[in-house]
């Protein structure tokens, strides 16, 4: 089976980054995966494609017609407002539309396209939560539940190493967080929360700072330590943490990809008891969720005194991680399903 991807993999973003385990995941499948740049593309990625047997076909937006085999293939897009300009020309093609919204709201371009060309002809959401926020919007536009899928995001486990970090009595206890420099991505509380947890070697470290970032933040106090966007890699940032403790200033977590790669890594997650995070973690099984900005700070500093609850947690996880959240035989089965699922309701058109 052909399938399309609109887009292209990147080292930075949720959707970028889940395009690359998407496609990974599709081709372990035994898919035929095409991309298309949109509309320019970085040469070390196609090299990684290429490795796969994808195929990338770089291409200006009105050349589209001209693709190869792109005629009646299903074409995806994650959160990608290009594919969403041309979906009118993907849809005179044949092509059955397959939409993931990484967000839990419609943007402005996705109501217009939908309103303007139809919905698509197949949603992705990767939580219940994520389903529950969207559906009512898309309502108005014309979805149809049954074109709805719940197919967790991507994961490859082969990137990442399961190495938790020990911690020992009176060493310092790293609590950290790394998420896109997006004002609504970080909490004013921030250093606050961090503060409160009552561990005399507490330290501090965060990943995803610029101008904006800061004017959120306030400046980091002399406990914590900063990181611009992708200063070191991802899995080196996790492998220095004794504990993620990720706090929102707006945004609502679909099914935030740092807690998959904290679970990878063996570093335990404290997160709000709120959104995605609720899916994703078992309090006191999998992670610790906490209701309010003490809850946070408690139970971050509990796990700074009990070593042997946060390997459990830490292992509860991963095996969480390898059975269910990341199982490729759970999710490639999930695309497929779709995949042909389209294909039939577009022949029947």
């Amino acid at each position: 089976m052909r399938v399309f991807l609109a887009g292209y993999p990147g080292e930075m973003g949720g959707a970028n980054t889940e395009a690359w385990h998407t496609v990974k995941l599709w081709r372990r499948a035994g898919l035929d995966v095409h991309l298309i740049p949109t509309w320019g593309f970085d040469d070390r990625w196609r090299a990684r494609l290429d490795a796969l047997g994808c195929v990338t076909h770089p291409t200006r937006p009105d050349d589209l017609e001209r693709v190869p085999g792109l005629a009646g293939s299903p074409v995806v897009g994650f959160c990608n407002g290009e594919f969403l300009t041309h979906a009118h020309r993907f849809r005179a093609l044949g092509c059955p539309l397959v939409w993931a919204n990484c967000m839990t709201f419609l943007f402005d371009h996705e109501k217009k396209a939908f309103a303007d060309h139809g919905p698509a002809d197949a949603f992705v959401f990767q939580s219940d939560f994520q389903r529950m926020q969207l559906e009512p919007q898309l309502a108005p536009l014309g979805y149809d539940k049954a074109t709805g899928h719940l197919i967790r995001g991507a994961f490859d486990l082969d990137e990442w190493e399961f190495r938790p970090r020990p911690h020992g009595k009176h060493e310092p206890f790293v609590v950290g967080r790394v998420a896109r420099p997006d004002a609504d991505k970080w909490s004013s509380n921030t250093w606050r929360i961090y503060d409160r947890v009552a561990y005399r070697h507490r330290q501090a470290l965060v990943m995803g700072v610029d101008e904006r970032t800061l004017a959120k933040l306030g400046p980091p106090p002399p406990w914590a330590s900063i990181l611009r966007p992708m200063a070191i890699p991802t899995p080196q940032f996790f492998a220095t943490l004794h504990c993620l403790l990720p706090v929102n200033g707006g945004a609502r977590e679909n099914w935030p990809r740092a807690g998959l790669e904290a679970f990878a890594a063996g570093v335990p997650v404290v997160a709000q008891n709120d959104w995605g995070w609720k899916e994703m973690i078992e309090h006191g099984v999998t992670g610790l969720l906490g209701d309010c900005d003490e809850e946070l700070a408690h139970h971050a500093a509990t796990l700074a005194y009990d070593e042997d609850l946060r390997m459990k947690l830490v292992h509860a996880a991963r095996e969480k991680l390898v059975t269910e959240f990341a199982n490729p035989e759970v999710l490639a089965a999930a695309w497929v399903k779709l995949f042909q699922g389209v294909h039939r309701v577009r022949a029947a058109a």
